[in-house]
């Protein structure tokens, strides 16, 4: 125990600028409604970002109305910025028609970019040298009679510091002496990597001691997060980024990333509670759904692949000690340990899925099920099957396996009808299946946008009268890939199917040498897995027949 006078590290505290609503609604492709941004902000609110950048006044009617629609935020810590540029030549800052609409926000602060670059001073602006630090002088000067904070975006400054260190260090003068709260260095090409990042952040802090410096890196090179930690490194103690890392060209910081590394590796203080970074993954996933953006499944500390085990070493090892193969606890960031199983699995592999599903059964290691189990495995992996991409049927073999499965249903039948006329008409798809539940044959016929949707349809029709459950039930996703090109037509394919309640999302898989085989053994699956989950118990066996009927 160390003694009361033995002097304690302080913990540096790294403030957090999200520019997702503003750099990160620049991604090709991304489109946020109003409405999303308000339920963006809102989210980065509760989460506990510092700063939150909603985007540009005056720069379109969208962004004019987010501002409008959030001036009654009720945010307990986090604070709204409206985002600018310096005044433009020729114009009086106080008549500059966009300094007014940065006024006008409603924001709680302001943040403005000037260009730090002398060739852009004098190629993009067209005006000298002297002329540019005026602006930054005059419009930061401007701004702080309005604002309590406001922030300088230093433009280009890497490469401006490369090209004319003296030019790029004049103009974080001119900001700071005219009060601006902190000075972000921007690596707006984003072509820097941490070597020189971190020199050149050391030097600015040593010729300007007194000033708050930030970071503000682009992913061009895929150095945005690295140059970020070595910044902060170096002395900067603000962070700009955006929530997945989206933004302009190749993207920005990713501060999902930024965060975990700054808080959980380098000891620092980010202001995120660890109750708030466990939900860390929710957020990511979040935001990826407001951008209607599939989430990167490998992606860093949040995605679904990031603490996936699949060798068997791997898994027997994270068995006797789990950071063996991790980094950190993925429930500090609200993520899961994942064990696949494919041909590479051991026996390990069986005994920790098993261990998933029944947590508190007693399960030998020793036992001939799991050695069944693993062999069968191999066997349907051969035959095309992948279970690291459908955990719901690997979950029913293993149910199988170990005699604790019990099926809801037998099929007696299925016939798909799919019919064409013309070729500028539509195909027109039929599905009819019968079924024996308890002992009761049931019939039903749907039709469907194409044959998959039509024998999802029938199937359920079937059933759902036995398990009302499945009225619920329906498909997320559908894939089909052929396992081999050499035999062609004939060749084997693998669906995976993605279904979900409304709750929950599962995935199941089927392989056969018939598109429609493989569905069924797919759909079957899935919804086995909806009934199980559901613990619906299958009905007793009767001798009556249902009569058929057609939904």
């Amino acid at each position: 125990m160390p003694n009361s006078e033995t002097p304690t590290e302080t913990i540096q505290r790294v403030e957090l600028f999200d520019t997702t609503l503003r750099d990160g609604a620049q991604t090709a492709g991304i489109s946020f409604s109003v409405q999303d941004k308000i339920r963006i902000a809102d989210r980065l609110a509760d989460f506990g970002i510092d700063w939150i950048e909603g985007g540009w006044p005056g720069a379109s009617p969208k962004d004019d109305l987010f501002f409008e629609q959030i001036r009654q935020r009720d945010w307990q810590h986090s604070k709204l910025v409206a985002f600018g540029s310096t005044a433009r030549p020729g114009h009086a800052v106080e008549k500059d028609h966009g300094l007014n609409r940065l006024v006008e926000s409603g924001a709680d602060a302001a943040c403005i970019f000037g260009k730090s670059w002398d060739l852009h001073v004098t190629t993009a602006l067209g005006i000298t040298l002297e002329e540019n630090l005026t602006l930054v002088r005059e419009s930061v000067a401007w701004l702080k009679q309005h604002f309590d904070t406001v922030f300088f975006d230093a433009e280009h400054f890497f490469d401006g510091f490369k090209a004319n260190m003296s030019y790029a260090m004049a103009v974080l003068q001119a900001a700071a002496d005219s009060g601006a709260d902190a000075l972000i260095l921007c690596d707006t090409n984003g072509g820097s990597i941490p070597f020189p990042i971190y020199d050149v952040v050391t030097q600015v802090k040593q010729q300007l001691p007194d000033q708050k410096l930030g970071i503000h890196a682009h992913n061009d090179c895929e150095m945005s997060v690295a140059n970020s930690v070595a910044a902060v490194r170096a002395g900067a103690t603000h962070v700009q980024g955006a929530i997945n890392g989206i933004g302009e060209r190749c993207g920005n910081a990713n501060l999902i990333s930024i965060i975990p590394i700054l808080q959980l590796k380098a000891g620092m203080d980010c202001g995120i509670s660890p109750e708030k970074l466990t939900q860390l993954s929710s957020l990511s996933q979040f935001i990826n759904e407001m951008a209607n953006r599939l989430p990167w499944q490998h992606q860093p500390f949040v995605g679904q692949n990031a603490f996936a085990h699949k060798g068997g070493i791997h898994v027997s090892a994270i068995r006797k000690k789990r950071d063996l193969y991790e980094h950190i606890d993925p429930a500090l960031v609200g993520n899961g340990q994942r064990i696949l199983v494919s041909d590479q699995a051991g026996r390990s592999n069986i005994l920790s899925k098993l261990q998933q599903l029944e947590p508190d059964a007693d399960i030998d290691s020793h036992d001939p099920m799991l050695a069944e189990a693993l062999q069968q495995i191999k066997q349907l992996e051969a035959s095309g099957y992948a279970f690291e991409g459908a955990d719901a049927s690997f979950q029913l073999l293993l149910r199988r396996s170990m005699h604790r499965f019990k099926r809801h249903f037998e099929l007696v039948r299925f016939r798909v009808f799919d019919e064409k006329r013309g070729h500028e008409k539509s195909s027109e798809s039929e599905a009819t299946v019968q079924v024996r539940v308890g002992g009761q044959l049931r019939h039903a016929a749907a039709l469907g946008n194409g044959p998959v949707n039509a024998m999802d349809k029938a199937l359920r029709a079937a059933l759902v009268d036995a398990y009302p459950g499945l009225e619920t039930m329906f498909l997320t996703d559908f894939k089909v890939r052929v396992l081999t090109t050499r035999e062609a037509t004939e060749a084997a394919v693998r669906v995976l199917i993605e279904s979900s309640d409304g709750l929950r999302k599962w995935n199941t898989v089927g392989v056969s040498t018939d598109v429609l085989e493989a569905t069924y053994r797919a759909l079957n699956d899935a919804i086995e897995y909806k009934l199980v989950m559901d613990q619906a118990p299958p009905p007793a066996a009767e001798n009556a027949t249902m009569p058929a009927k057609k939904r």
